[in-house]
């Protein structure tokens, strides 16, 4: 049984949202039967001429084929056609995967009518087993037909794996006068830990704004939402993560991402990415909380955020939430472990609104009974203070339960 066969997660949103159609793009998906019988697990997504294209991906060493045809065109800063496929990463897949690409990359650009180096790609699922090209080229031709600028549930279906519900998010903002329009698909539930897990993310704009902007702006909005965010602790060797502005709204002319006109998209952007972010947390394989972990009195943000991600990743916090135990001593011992100075003295450790450990120790005549109760909850904060500067961070991620364990076990199979 995959998670897909499952409930879906207790965390998730009560619907899918209403997505508005996006001018200059469009979509379309169906059923390849890479790895999955009877559901979609293959995207195809078309964009305007001249569409302005910025990325972020992997920071990992044995990042997958795609990942590696992407950095590679992403310095042409244009993008006419994204192919994603689910059940198959085509990672340590050597020559073969290389050439899995090569051929979705021509037969794309031939369905589209654009040149290969506008072809962005992204696979997800297994690791090290290789899958032939041929038959994504058959189908890319087919798809193309059907291409719709309607079709958002559809692709957010096709590009999940072990994802029990489909992400999606869309905000608007104005530039110059002109309404701008977002809107973004994410997959990931397991192999979190994004540094730039299987994760990735597609996100869209009729906005008219130049690549080199752009990509500033993505990369600023990402370390705020993606980078900010962590399941299990995986970062994948597929993380990818892109920006489509096909300029369709025709806004003004932008040269620099500190134009002042940019402050209402950036908010949009920053908003549409976080609340991404946020569901692959809520889609955490086996989450039944979702948890969120302010750090404050770092020496530096940068100082705060690993000691946010320590917390966030240890197993030890992690199952202490999902047992509904408020355990400071392994918050303590998280912080201390993350090799970024804290005073040990001045330490304060909060659960929600409720201050259970404070300069160094735990709280005089501290009452646990209301403090029970609200681990009980689906939603924990936790925050903490470590007292040597003015460094902040606040990250994402869930509980730890023997879910976790079935879901990876039978992957595979």
């Amino acid at each position: 049984m995959t998670k897909n066969d499952e409930a879906v997660s207790p965390l998730a949103p009560l619907r899918f949202p209403r997505m508005p159609a996006i001018a200059g793009v469009r979509f379309s998906a169906l059923a390849a039967g890479l790895k999955y019988k009877g559901r979609k697990d293959l995207l195809l997504a078309e964009l305007a001429p001249g569409t302005q294209v910025a990325g972020v991906f992997t920071t990992s060493k044995t990042a997958s084929a795609p990942v590696l045809w992407n950095r590679d065109i992403l310095k042409g800063g244009k993008g006419r056609a994204l192919v994603v496929n689910a059940g198959n990463a085509n990672a340590f897949t050597g020559a073969a995967g290389f050439e899995t690409v090569d051929i979705t990359v021509a037969a794309t650009a031939k369905a589209v009518g654009c040149q290969k180096s506008q072809v962005f790609v992204a696979s997800t699922g297994v690791i090290g087993e290789t899958f032939d090209g041929q038959l994504i080229a058959k189908l890319v031709e087919k798809m193309a037909k059907g291409l719709k600028s309607s079709n958002w549930k559809a692709a957010s279906e096709a590009i999940r794996t072990t994802d029990t519900f489909s992400k999606a998010a869309t905000a608007t903002a104005m530039i110059g006068g002109k309404k701008i329009t977002i809107g973004g698909i994410a997959k990931g539930s397991g192999m979190i830990a994004p540094d730039m897990a299987t994760m990735l993310s597609f996100v869209f704009t009729d906005a008219k704004i130049p690549a080199v902007v752009l990509q500033k702006l993505l990369t600023a909005s990402n370390k705020k939402s993606f980078n900010s965010i962590t399941v299990d602790s995986d970062t994948s060797t597929s993380d990818t993560c892109l920006l489509f502005a096909t300029g369709e709204a025709k806004n003004g002319k932008i040269t620099s991402a500190a134009d002042p006109a940019l402050k209402e998209f950036k908010a949009a952007l920053d908003q549409v990415m976080q609340s991404l972010a946020h569901q692959i947390v809520r889609d955490g394989e086996g989450a039944t909380k979702f948890v969120t972990i302010n750090v404050t009195g770092a020496q530096n943000n940068k100082a705060a955020q690993k000691i946010a991600l320590s917390i966030a990743n240890s197993p030890l916090v992690k199952t202490a939430i999902a047992g509904e135990d408020a355990n400071w001593g392994r918050v303590v011992m998280a912080v201390g472990k993350a090799g970024e100075a804290a005073d040990r003295d001045k330490i304060s450790i909060s659960y929600g609104d409720h201050v259970i450990a404070n300069e160094g120790g735990a709280v005089p005549d501290y009452d646990e009974t209301p403090v029970a109760q609200y681990m009980k909850g689906d939603e924990i904060s936790i925050s903490t203070y470590v007292g040597v500067g003015r460094g902040k961070a606040t990250v994402w991620t869930c509980d730890l339960t023997h879910g976790y364990i079935t879901i990876n076990a039978d992957y595979r199979s």
